[in-house]
Order: structure tokens, then C-alpha cells, then sequence
């Protein structure tokens, strides 16, 4: 099974730089992020067009790159988590994830017996189609997927330590505009409460041994963050990145053009 770069990054106690795609699937993709050496990569399903055929060449184009694969599912069931999974991710991120419960849902779609309930199919995209050891894959399949649960709402918020506790979690992910906006204050990330909510996802994570993960839109979000104990890094979206350089570059060009 491919080595779970991200993973292998925290244990050495660094942080894990990663990208979104939402936008972008085109097989080239996988070789230009390798270039920049990331540590993971989110493949996004819950607000972009992608269809699990997307998401099945994206993760067998990153096969060939050190970069490990994780798929944002649109919800928590089981036919989302495992298929990604049997294409290959080495991790899912599920979204607003509210309770403890929930939680262990989620562990028993990604994880095999005895941690979890998955179904087994060897032989194909998930083992690159060769013939494995059933008992040894599994276990290593244990070991080496991510699990990451998005914190998304006050509700989250309130059940943040059954989240952290449940075996099998690694990361709890805050989706910043998402929580905002369920606790009155959208896109107010400035505001004492959101920073307040942060610092308490960070410091849960860290007390049950997790990573604590975020998706920054500017190197000095990312300072602030990391400042605050995060240490799973996405930087940005592709869209967000490919926008803000063109409308760059373009005002660049219109203002040698005229002279300035």
C-alpha cells in the first residue's frame, strides 16, 4: 500500500502542507502539485462537479507522486466513504461532523474489521491491482488511512470531545466559513468568538493526540493558524489560487501596457 506521506510528516511532529482541488482534473494536475512537494491533497466532492470517475483517475494519477490522496465526501454514508476509499485515497474528509456518534459512523465506513465494518475487495485500484496478503493489507489499511471530521457547526462545537475520543479519528478539520455562519457571525474570522472557537478545536485535538487541520486563504492566515496549533495545512483551493494570480498578472500587463 502506498505510504501515507501526510501521515509519516506528523509523526515526525512537522505539519502537513496540502491543496484543495475543486476545480481542476485534468491529468496533468497530480505531476504540477508534485512540484511543489505537498504532503496531501483534498479532492473535494461536497462543493465541486467532480463524479467519482473524477475522483478515481484523480487518485491513480497521484499514485504516481509521493502526495497523499484524501476525497472530501458529501456526506457521511458509507457508499461515498468506501468507494473513494476502494479507489484508491489513503483518507477521507467527511463534512460537519456533529457528534460522537456520527463520528463512529464514519470510522466503521473507513475502517476494516475489527475497527470498523468495511467491505473487502482486493485485486483492484485499492491494492494496484495486485495480488496482497488479505491479513496483512487490512491491517496496514488500519493504520494507514486518514480519517479527518470537519467541525462545522456550535453543535460540532459542543461534542467536540466525543469527536476527538472516538478510535480511528485523526484530525478534526475546522471548516472556518461553514462554523461562522452557524454561529451568527459569517466570514468573521477576526471575531473573539471564532478565535475563541479555534483555539478550543486545536487544543481538543492536540489533547487526544490528533491533528488539527484548517484551510488557510493567505500565508498570513496560515501564520496565524499555525500560530494557534494548527498543523494540518490545505493551502487554498485551485480556483482561488489560478483567479488571484491571473487577475494579478492581467493588471500587471495593463499597467506596463500603459506605461506605468
Amino acid at each position: 500500500m502506498k505510504v501515507n506521506r501526510s501521515r509519516r510528516v506528523l509523526a515526525e511532529g512537522k505539519v502537513a502542507v496540502g491543496h484543495m482541488l475543486m476545480e481542476f482534473a485534468t491529468h496533468g494536475v497530480a505531476q504540477m502539485l508534485d512540484t511543489a512537494d505537498l504532503d496531501f491533497v483534498l479532492i473535494d466532492m461536497e462543493h465541486s462537479p467532480f463524479t467519482a470517475q473524477d475522483v478515481a483517475r484523480l487518485v491513480a494519477w497521484f499514485q504516481s507522486t509521493d502526495i497523499a490522496p484524501f476525497v472530501r465526501v458529501p456526506m457521511t454514508q458509507y457508499h461515498f466513504i468506501a468507494r473513494c476509499l476502494d479507489a484508491g485515497a489513503l483518507g477521507v474528509m467527511v463534512p460537519n461532523v456533529k457528534t460522537g456518534g456520527q463520528a463512529r459512523e464514519i470510522v466503521e465506513c473507513a475502517k476494516y474489521a475489527p475497527l470498523g465494518a468495511r467491505g473487502v475487495a482486493l485485486g483492484g485500484a485499492l491494492t494496484g491491482y495486485r495480488a496482497v496478503n488479505p491479513a496483512d493489507f487490512l491491517d496496514e489499511s488500519n493504520r494507514n488511512t486518514t480519517i479527518i471530521c470537519q467541525i462545522e457547526s456550535e453543535e460540532g462545537l459542543e461534542n467536540l470531545e466525543a469527536i476527538a475520543g472516538t478510535t480511528g479519528v485523526d484530525c478534526l478539520w475546522v471548516g472556518h466559513f461553514d462554523l461562522t455562519q452557524s454561529m451568527g457571525i459569517p466570514g468573521q474570522f477576526d471575531s473573539q468568538r471564532f478565535q475563541d472557537a479555534l483555539q478550543t478545536v486545536a487544543d481538543t485535538a492536540r489533547k487526544h493526540g490528533l491533528a488539527a487541520g484548517i484551510q488557510p486563504g493567505s500565508p498570513e492566515q496560515a501564520q496565524q493558524w499555525m500560530g494557534m496549533g494548527y498543523n494540518m495545512i490545505s493551502y487554498s483551493a485551485d480556483h482561488a489560487l489560478y483567479r488571484a494570480a491571473v487577475v494579478q498578472g492581467a493588471a500587471t500587463v495593463r499597467g506596463i501596457a500603459a506605461g506605468k
